[in-house]
């Protein structure tokens, strides 16, 4: 990789990030398209998120991206909202504009949609699904099945107020299809088609957890873990061994990314080689340990 003056720059702002694989992704994308942009991280403090904007609307950037616990905290020092993500509430891709203006779009969404019916092959207007996570992904995920017309949306999350918020911007924005549950009460799962996590339970500090008992995973749902790493979280690993269909979030990680490329350079984005340095990164670094497993049988 050449680095000049000329060099566009793209930094993933979120914390943690040493799990992220986008930075590989990405690169490899603008070496295979002949773009001169790199891409790399930013671990911030939530304090420190407004100095850290400031100053990349200074800097030779066409943009940043955005992830967890941040995509819902950095909308106010945006200038504008494309209109899909003014709704969903959150943002994962910030595109600096030719007159300096910073624009939040939200690529996790259509990433998460495109790579779960790919997977699953699934009528979306069909299914009733269960979300846990009201956070940036959740309100991706949850938001683009309701523009999609699912049937119902059940959302729980830890913090009350996000799940909360979110079903009723759903309800509100979308459809009323969204409806809130306890956090803790797994009575609604079992009516329900595709089961979704989207609280980070199960990665990082949490590896080898899951938000969902496995007493209560049925055969015939369909799971998906917007985690990529580990390939297998412990909430896919319990839906596998009850012969259930499982997905992991890299079809969603390739997706948002590939759609993201497209926002910054205007370009094709090479699907095929962002697809192949994911599988590349999964095969040289193997599954990560858990310091001590825990979770919920």
């Amino acid at each position: 990789m050449q680095i000049d003056i000329n060099t566009k720059m793209i930094t993933l702002i979120g914390k943690p990030l040493a799990q992220s694989f986008s930075a590989r992704m990405q690169n490899k994308a603008y070496e295979a398209a002949g773009l001169n942009m790199v891409f790399f991280y930013t671990e911030p403090e939530k304090e420190q998120l407004g100095d850290i904007i400031k100053g990349l609307r200074y800097m030779n950037i066409a943009g940043f991206s955005v992830t967890k616990p941040y995509k819902v905290d950095v909308i106010p020092y945006l200038d504008e909202l494309d209109p899909l993500c003014a709704k969903m509430g959150a943002t994962n891709t910030v595109v600096k504009t030719a007159t300096g203006k910073l624009i939040g779009y939200n690529t996790d969404g259509i990433g998460f949609y495109t790579g779960l019916i790919e997977e699953t092959n699934i009528k979306v207007d069909q299914c009733v699904f269960f979300c846990f996570g009201g956070g940036g992904a959740g309100r991706a995920m949850c938001s683009i099945l309701a523009h999609k017309g699912a049937k119902k949306i059940y959302i729980t999350d830890i913090f009350e107020t996000s799940s909360r918020a979110l079903v009723e911007d759903i309800n509100a924005k979308f459809a009323p299809v969204a409806e809130w549950v306890p956090y803790g009460d797994f009575s609604k799962v079992a009516a329900c088609d595709v089961v979704l996590n989207a609280s980070g339970i199960g990665m990082g500090h949490s590896l080898g957890e899951t938000p969902l008992p496995s007493k209560f995973v049925k055969r015939s749902q369909i799971y998906f873990d917007a985690c990529y790493n580990p390939n297998k979280t412990q909430f896919l690993l319990n839906a596998e061994e009850k012969g259930c269909k499982i997905v992991n979030g890299l079809s969603m990680l390739l997706y948002q990314g590939a759609v993201q490329l497209e926002l910054w350079a205007g370009v094709k984005p090479p699907i095929k080689v962002m697809r192949q340095e994911l599988l590349n990164i999964i095969a040289e670094e193997g599954e990560p340990m858990p310091v001590q497993k825990k979770q919920l049988a």
